[in-house]
C-alpha cells in the first residue's frame, strides 16, 4: 500500500446546497464535497468513503446536513481517500 503523505480532518460547509432544488440538494452536496477535497488536497483522484454518502443521505435528497466532518489522506499516487471521521 502506498504511504500516505498528509492527513486532515476538514469541516466542509453544505450551505450552498440550498440554493439548489429540493429533490437535487443531497446530490448537490456529493459534488460539493467532491469539489472542496479535489482543491483542498490538490488531487483530481478523490474516493469517498460510503460512510459520507450514508451520512448525506440520511434523511433523504431534500434535507442534507449543514455541514460535515471529513477526515482525508492524501497517497504517494496523488489519490486521495475520505472517510467520515469520529466525532
Amino acid at each position: 500500500m502506498a504511504e500516505i503523505l498528509k492527513e486532515q480532518i476538514y469541516i466542509i460547509p453544505l450551505r450552498d446546497v440550498k440554493k439548489a432544488p429540493r429533490w437535487k440538494r443531497s446530490p448537490k452536496a456529493m459534488k460539493e464535497i467532491r469539489a472542496f477535497l479535489s482543491k483542498h488536497m490538490k488531487s483530481d483522484d478523490i474516493k469517498i468513503d460510503s460512510s459520507i454518502n450514508e451520512k448525506v443521505w440520511e434523511r433523504g435528497s431534500e434535507k442534507p446536513p449543514r455541514k460535515i466532518r471529513v477526515r482525508a489522506m492524501k497517497f504517494e499516487d496523488g489519490q486521495v481517500q475520505a472517510e467520515l471521521a469520529e466525532e
